[in-house]
């Protein structure tokens, strides 16, 4: 009898790979930069619209 091959799930795979092959070359922000500029975000459109609204 044949050995059973023990595999993931076949829809998982491709995303797996294309996660591993992460490049040193790609911009890395920080999580905390990102929530920093979501929130500065929201304040300067909340401040434009308070002083001219429409």
């Amino acid at each position: 009898m044949a050995k059973e091959k023990r595999q993931g799930f076949q829809s998982s795979a491709g995303l797996i790979r294309y996660f591993d092959s992460e490049s040193d070359k790609s911009l890395k922000l920080s999580p905390y930069l990102v929530i920093g500029m979501a929130i500065a975000s929201a304040v300067i459109i909340t401040a434009v619209s308070i002083i001219w609204p429409f």
